[in-house]
């Protein structure tokens, strides 16, 4: 059984991208009135600091000390927060232009020369950050020129604190809307986000000369109007975190993408064909704001402002890491119903009855970790909060738990959700790393981790998508590698 060595995650806190995300981007170019209300409804970056879901995903507080914490969660903000935390950091916006220029190949990106220089003396401090990524920041423009290329040459303006204009993204070519600036922006952020994740899992973890192969599992779509996201945004990213001996492929599963790539990295792993796989992806996006109706509605910041990222290492078995039980893969046939019990059926009760497991053996299930206030202001509800009572109703029918005590399984066995709603980015692994922390200190002795996938949002089939894994204690069987 593969051991997962590591996992690290990334937050950039990018508030003036907020208005390219697809849902505002949308409605801006209806009404722009809209533009106001959004930059009136952003967050600073102290605020989404100290936002205690944004602390939970980077590892400095775990998923259930939000059940002891005041609501709503982004008027009760925590003291003494760091942007640094176990698992990654957060990220602020002036900085993460910095990394996005430095993801930039093909001189896409021109920043404005006195906002490099501020950028040049903060990121030059970062510890992740190398004098050969200065560089590629290169010279810097005149405010002029920026605004000669966006109105002039249709590039697309690019803002910090809100409306304060410091670049813009070029056209990457004039007849292939695939490579317009807003998709350019997308990919370019994606790459940036998963390469500080990937950073952050190589600098805990030692050389990056170890990792063999890169899944990359995001939900972008890289790629020109010949080959629509033909991708492999693994390569790109592994390019810039310097893990020269690898080489690597994307997977494509919408949410379900990071599921599926830990499964087969673990087969990977487990075959020997490679000794140690990274599981890696930028974020989404597109997904940026996408319900920011539901925040103003509410007079809410909007709180779909931050870009993730993460990274995951999977080895061979070192006698010491949690690992991946390759008899437990729960799988959404095709033959299946789309009904969330039947998806459920799939990957909780049958895999678990195949090696006599009950429902209640598992310690935690890791889900869609949809954080509700992110959700539940748009009308979508508390999304792990139903798939928690969903697997406990089967416990119920089971006799494992009575009726009475639905509840108190959902708070045992289920958490509260804390992930930015970024498509694949919530579906069950940013539990990862709480996850092998728990298990390596002894509090925890598995975790059941699914996701679920909406294959109809590409009008190709009508069909749901589902697969899950069990992660549990590392007895102490060691293989060596080859």
């Amino acid at each position: 059984m593969p051991a997962v060595r590591g996992v690290t995650y990334f937050l950039a806190h990018v508030p003036s991208m907020v208005r390219y995300g697809s849902k505002p981007f949308r409605e801006i170019s209806n009404n722009n009135s809209l533009l106001n209300q959004i930059l009136q409804h952003l967050r600073s970056f102290e605020e989404a600091v100290v936002y205690p879901p944004n602390q939970v995903f980077i590892g400095n507080l775990e998923p259930d000390d939000l059940v002891r914490l005041p609501l709503p969660w982004h008027k009760n903000p925590l003291a003494n927060a760091s942007r640094w935390g176990d698992f990654g950091e957060i990220m602020p916006e002036k900085e993460f232009y910095g990394i996005v220029k430095i993801c930039d190949e093909f001189d896409l990106v021109l920043l404005e020369e006195k906002f490099l220089q501020e950028l040049v003396s903060v990121l030059k401090n970062h510890p992740l950050v190398t004098e050969k990524d200065i560089n590629r920041l290169k010279e810097g423009v005149s405010i002029n020129e920026i605004q000669r290329k966006i109105e002039k040459e249709g590039a697309l303006p690019l803002y910090v604190e809100g409306d304060r204009l410091i670049g813009c993204l070029k056209v990457g070519h004039e007849e292939d809307p695939n490579l317009a600036p807003i998709f350019l922006l997308e990919n370019l952020s994606c790459r940036a986000s998963g390469v500080m994740a990937l950073r952050h899992l190589v600098s805990r973890l030692g050389s990056a000369d170890e990792i063999d192969y890169l899944l990359g599992c995001g939900e972008e779509a890289v790629g020109d109007r010949y080959n629509r996201g033909g991708g492999n945004m693994a390569k790109a990213i592994g390019e810039l975190a310097a893990c020269l001996r690898a080489t690597g492929a994307d997977v494509k599963a919408f949410c379900c993408g990071p599921v599926h790539a830990m499964i087969i990295a673990a087969g990977l792993v487990s075959s020997g064909l490679f000794n140690n796989v990274v599981v890696v992806a930028g974020g989404s996006f597109a997904k940026m704001g996408m319900k920011f109706q539901g925040h103003l509605r509410n007079d809410m910041p909007i709180l779909e402002d931050v870009l993730a990222g993460l990274a995951v290492l999977i080895s061979q078995n070192d006698g010491r890491n949690p690992v991946i039980r390759l008899d437990s893969i729960g799988k959404h046939e095709i033959r299946a119903g789309s009904s969330q019990q039947e998806i459920l059926r799939n990957l909780v009760i049958e895999p678990l009855s195949r090696f006599g497991m009950k429902i209640t053996d598992v310690d935690k299930y890791a889900t869609e970790m949809h954080n509700p206030e992110l959700t539940e202001p748009q009308g979508s509800g508390n999304v792990p909060r139903n798939n928690y009572r969903i697997i406990g109703s089967f416990a119920v029918l089971n006799h494992e738990i009575d009726k009475s005590e639905l509840e108190n399984f959902i708070l045992t066995h289920g958490m509260p959700g804390f992930a930015p709603t970024q498509g694949h980015i919530p579906s069950a692994v940013p539990v990862l790393g709480h996850s092998l922390r728990a298990i390596l200190s002894g509090r925890m002795r598995n975790t059941m981790f699914l996701a679920k996938g909406s294959l109809f949002l590409g009008r190709m089939t009508q069909l749901s998508d589902g697969v899950s894994f069990l992660l549990e204690k590392n007895e102490g069987e060691k293989r060596d590698a080859d």
